[in-house]
């Protein structure tokens, strides 16, 4: 869902008036572990059913992404919402920190998707995600909400993914509008603003 907020949270931005040319003036402290973490969970998802060794680490492997997410958002949270984005991800690591490093997904909200979203986590196709338990901690933290149409995809998302991605949503209205609303009406000039 965070790919599918932060699309519309751009959409939103160009209705409201904002530009996209605010996003090459900002500056990110360790700006390159975004991308790369990007690029790794890709290939961690591509590969988790492919190679096996891939597939048995992959726990570990998330929980590393998440880990080092949360250093780059901790250091960066001067920036406009980061500190919103920050607890999003906060909640979904805790949840899956205390269950062997998998999300855990209330099979009540998996059964109202399409059948083979359910087969698949009793199928452990899905390293990332394993069926919630009578045993899972925290199971509220969970993926508990599930997304029908007419929403275009179907999934079940986490109180962490909703908080993540309200920080988003801001954080990008914040900065693709930065411009347009802090121009002075008395003099035309812009306000220098720190995000």
């Amino acid at each position: 869902m965070v790919y599918d907020g932060l699309l519309l949270a751009i959409l939103i931005g160009f209705i409201r008036g904002g530009s996209l040319k605010r996003f090459g003036e900002i500056t990110f402290k360790m700006g390159w572990v975004f991308p790369a973490l990007l690029l790794f969970q890709f290939f961690i998802f591509y590969f988790q059913n492919k190679i096996e060794w891939i597939g048995e680490i992959s726990h570990f492997s998330f929980m590393g992404v998440y880990v080092i997410g949360l250093i780059f958002l901790w250091i960066n949270r001067f920036h406009a919402h980061f500190k919103f984005i920050f607890v999003g991800v906060l909640l979904n690591f805790i949840v899956m920190a205390v269950n062997g490093g998998r999300m855990p997904v209330s099979e009540e909200a998996a059964l109202l998707l399409d059948p083979y979203y359910l087969d698949t986590l009793k199928n452990s196709l899905y390293a990332k995600h394993t069926l919630a338990t009578d045993s899972t901690i925290f199971a509220f933290l969970g993926d508990i909400i599930p997304l029908r149409p007419p929403y275009p995809r179907e999934q079940v998302i986490s109180i962490g993914d909703v908080v993540m991605n309200i920080g988003g949503f801001l954080a990008i209205q914040a900065i693709m509008l930065d411009n347009k609303e802090n121009e002075s009406p008395l003099n035309g000039t812009s306000k220098e603003v720190k995000i």
